[in-house]
């Protein structure tokens, strides 16, 4: 049997001549043998790497047990699978090799076809398990290397943000312009800083995603984060000849009404901007998004309604990374990082569906 055009070893290991030679006659035509009388010689020809170890149990000075449990306590030899080979037909001795770290246990006097058949299936399930090994370290190695390649982007790509964020200043304070050309370089400006944001925020996405972000929770105005949001979306809700309506505890809110969570007022922006971007693209021409807020305990809650439902096949998976459904443009990033933040802050985010043709998402957080 050969991979590579490399025959597998085996150290075989018996303390008496009858028995090596009848396994040497049993395995010489399929692979390199390697022989050993007693422990100490096994534990010397192990270092040398073989592929699989025939174990003998009854034998002087250290016996099969302890050659192993000395095995497999040396990281060096610990994954060489070991099969025990002796006279010894108690289910307790069975039992008491296999806890050591034995993978197979084979009885005297041994018939070659098992020996043959058992040999070949540990060295596929070791050649397999190496396999998966190499391939979780590649997986480790692009995991490592695309995390350090985004960390460099998100670097270089605020420099030539300082021109696109300082020069739209300088030229409006610096030459005489229209009110529409000073409105057209603050447009530029504003562009600029939400990317600067975007950048800033995909790198603490980076740092919840491993839970390392440090969350430093203040009282939050939900009112004015989502009367921005409103602001910063109101092209779209035009375009769609949307509205948007916000009750607090069940009434139409009010200049004078206040609802304060407990969160970051960045994070609560981003969480609750992709929620209601995605509302407002998921819904029907002309029809209103509903945003309810409520006290619900010691938690607040946010639930957001609109028209048209969740597609029944991206349901259970609605909050995973890169899931997206009838968007020729999206990436199925909004519901993840809206989940991650939730989760930040200490709340939760749920998909309810307790009103027929609608999607309410509700998030509970601190209050």
């Amino acid at each position: 049997m050969e991979t590579e055009s490399r025959k597998f070893k085996i150290l075989v290991v018996d303390d008496e001549p009858t028995n090596l030679k009848l396994l040497r006659e049993v395995l010489r035509q399929d692979y390199a043998l390697v022989f050993a009388r007693n422990g100490e010689e096994m534990l010397r020809h192990a270092a040398d790497g073989p592929d699989l170890i025939l174990l003998d149990v009854m034998m002087p000075d250290m016996d099969g047990y302890e050659a192993c449990a000395r095995l497999k306590a040396d990281p060096v030899t610990r994954d060489i699978p070991v099969i025990f080979v002796t006279a010894r037909v108690e289910i307790e001795d069975e039992v008491k090799g296999l806890e050591i770290g034995a993978v197979d246990y084979l009885t005297k006097p041994i018939q070659g076809a098992i020996v043959r058949a058992r040999v070949k299936s540990h060295l596929q399930l070791q050649q397999a398990h190496q396999t998966i090994q190499r391939q979780n370290e590649e997986l480790r190695t692009a995991a490592r290397l695309r995390d350090d390649v985004e960390q460099i982007l998100r670097h270089d790509l605020k420099g030539p943000l300082n021109a696109i964020i300082g020069m739209p200043g300088a030229l409006i304070a610096d030459w005489k312009l229209s009110p529409e050309q000073a409105s057209s370089l603050q447009i530029i400006e504003d562009a600029g800083f939400r990317m600067l944001e975007m950048i800033n925020r995909s790198l603490d996405l980076y740092k919840m995603e491993r839970g390392v972000y440090v969350l430093v929770p203040k009282p939050v105005e939900l009112l004015l984060v989502l009367r921005r949001i409103h602001s910063e979306l109101n092209r779209l809700i035009h375009t769609k000849r949307m509205s948007i309506q916000i009750l607090v505890n069940g009434h139409p809110a009010t200049e004078n009404d206040t609802f304060v969570v407990q969160g970051e007022e960045l994070l609560c922006h981003s969480m609750l901007s992709n929620l209601l971007k995605n509302g407002v693209e998921a819904s029907p021409r002309g029809e209103a998004l509903v945003i309810e807020l409520e006290t619900d305990g010691p938690m607040a809650l946010i639930r957001l309604g609109n028209k048209g439902s969740v597609p029944e096949e991206i349901r259970d998976s609605f909050f995973d990374k890169f899931v997206t459904a009838g968007k020729s443009h999206g990436v199925g990033l909004g519901t993840y990082s809206a989940k991650l933040i939730a989760t930040t802050l200490k709340g939760t985010i749920d998909l309810n569906f307790s009103r027929e043709g609608e999607t309410l998402i509700e998030v509970r957080m601190p209050r």
